[in-house]
């Protein structure tokens, strides 16, 4: 079982870290900024000066719909969701949420600090049920932290990794951005390592007693293929999912995931910077 570290920050009620009149200022330019090539230079040069206001510290604000602490010093993800969430994988967001129905079903893989699962929450309902799966034990911590500040009731956190079999995983920390962690070594880390319990994501659904699913997103840093390829070959197609969103790792992948996706009855809907999006064809 990983052991969740909670940091002092995380004993202190939301709006310890309200941001003072000079950050919330930054925060309401940068967050205005439009999505050009001028508006995005100006956001990230208004962000550098917010970053070094905050010398490490967090925040507590509002971004996609939910309350979150954010530390976004030493991960890009909560960075990004602090200064520009209008910059946070906006297409990717806008087909999820054409895509929502009572009882939606969503699988968060590599949830990070709840960004995606805190967005489908405030907007699919209270019928909705959510899962977001996080291995990485401070991280976790950040993730529950912001699920317990919303009233939605929707998401509930897994601490595991996700992989082609159960047992116990190398976690690779990536000191610089925790959002790039992995299960498999990248070229850039020069960070330490984590034991962390892991399972398949058959086995999660099975557990959590899901009869359908009807979007995932999967963000693991390049093990994307460790999870789906098992889980394409082993789970009733009635489990598979409706709509994914997958970081584009295809460089990574030691397998043509993409190619199976398309086997399997998947269309790629849209490819954007970071992301792949498949949605499953009907019949």
């Amino acid at each position: 079982m990983a052991i969740i570290e909670q940091s002092p920050a995380e004993e202190r009620p939301f709006g310890t870290f309200a941001p003072k009149s000079s950050l919330a200022r930054i925060l309401a330019r940068t967050r205005s900024a439009p999505d050009s090539f001028l508006g995005r230079k100006f956001a990230y040069a208004l962000r550098r000066v917010g970053l070094r206001s905050l010398k490490g510290g967090p925040v507590d604000i509002e971004a996609l719909g939910a309350r979150m602490r954010l530390y976004p010093d030493g991960n890009v993800c909560e960075k990004r969701v602090l200064f520009t969430p209008q910059y946070f994988d906006p297409v990717e967001r806008d087909l999820l949420a054409s895509r929502m129905r009572e009882g939606f079903t969503f699988i968060d893989i590599g949830a990070n600090i709840g960004a995606y699962s805190l967005f489908v929450a405030a907007r699919a309902g209270r019928s909705a049920r959510i899962l977001a799966v996080e291995p990485q034990p401070e991280v976790f911590a950040r993730l529950t932290f912001n699920i317990a500040q919303n009233p939605f009731g929707t998401v509930k956190a897994v601490a595991c990794a996700l992989a082609d079999k159960p047992g116990e995983l190398t976690l690779f920390i990536d000191p610089a951005n925790r959002g790039e962690s992995s299960v498999r070594i990248l070229s850039s880390m020069a960070g330490s390592a984590v034991k962390v319990p892991a399972m398949t994501l058959l086995a999660l659904v099975e557990n959590e007693g899901y009869d359908r699913i009807d979007a995932v997103k999967l963000d693991v840093e390049g093990a994307e293929d460790l999870i789906l390829e098992p889980f394409l070959r082993d789970a009733p197609p009635s489990l598979w999912p409706g709509f994914i969103i997958i970081e584009d790792s295809r460089q990574r992948w030691q397998s043509d995931l993409a190619g199976l996706l398309e086997r399997s009855g998947y269309r790629m809907v849209i490819q954007t910077r970071l992301n792949l999006v498949f949605e499953r064809k009907p019949g």
